[in-house]
């Protein structure tokens, strides 16, 4: 019985959908599951899309304001940036002015970097920054026995743990006469470390700035003066640490 079942089952006709009947053919296909799926979909989209428009448009700010809403143009549906009616343009007069103007701006902030640094340089003294050049102490003795006997801090009259500072090291007569001013706890040595390392990081911060300042404005300068009509060489390439070099030819100025 269960071979009869699955003989007659592989003799059974594949299911076709019911096509649009002959009195309606004039409204086309009739539209299947599938089809209207896709157009509900669509539908449902296009939808939410306009209340998100409509709830953005009633949370707007009136007051707002951007220079894109006076600068371009809708045009068919595209906004596209408005073209100028007349394109002035700069004379070479014009922007020589502008080229001053701008190392004007720039060489003034160099300075105002550059007086920074020097207070900066001023207050801290650069005693003990890592970049400065240990300098070095000779001492000379009358023989050899003398420099296996020797004692640096008995010669500088300084206690033995003050010996590796090269500032701020008291004799011991001054520690005995004098009393001591500002922090001597250890956690307070170690704030004004910190806050001495902060201020040496910012000091190396501004060099840096002043320097790149100071290739910007030489850059700057030089094109200025490629605006000049004499004939150039260029002798050396532009690069980010510097300015490109060029040697003019030599012209009498009547």
């Amino acid at each position: 019985m269960s071979s009869f079942k699955k003989a007659w089952k592989s003799r059974q006709k594949n299911h076709h959908e019911r096509s649009q009947p002959d009195f309606r053919k004039h409204l086309g296909l009739l539209e299947k599951k599938k089809d209207y799926k896709l157009r509900a979909d669509d539908f449902h989209k296009k939808e939410n899309t306009l209340a998100a428009l409509r709830r953005k448009a009633m949370d707007k700010n009136p007051d707002e304001f951007y220079y894109n809403m006076i600068s371009t143009k809708l045009l068919d549906g595209v906004h596209i940036i408005k073209q100028p009616n007349e394109a002035v343009e700069a004379t070479e007069e014009q922007k020589k002015v502008m080229r001053t103007q701008d190392i004007k701006y720039v060489e003034m902030k160099r300075v105002a970097e550059a007086n920074k640094i020097e207070r900066m340089k001023a207050e801290l003294h650069l005693l003990d920054a890592d970049s400065k050049t240990k300098n070095s102490h000779t001492f000379f003795v009358n023989s050899t026995a003398d420099v296996q006997s020797f004692d640096l801090a008995s010669h500088l009259d300084t206690p033995p743990e003050l010996v590796g500072r090269v500032f701020n090291r008291p004799t011991l007569k001054t520690l005995e006469t004098k009393s001591i001013q500002g922090g001597v706890e250890p956690h307070t040595l170690m704030k004004l470390a910190k806050q001495r390392n902060h201020q040496y990081k910012i000091l190396s911060q501004r060099i840096d700035r002043e320097k790149k300042m100071f290739v910007i404005s030489q850059k700057i300068q030089t094109r200025k003066d490629l605006q000049d009509k004499n004939n150039k060489v260029k002798v050396k390439k532009e690069t980010p640490k510097a300015a490109a070099i060029y040697k003019f030819d030599t012209k009498r100025k009547r």
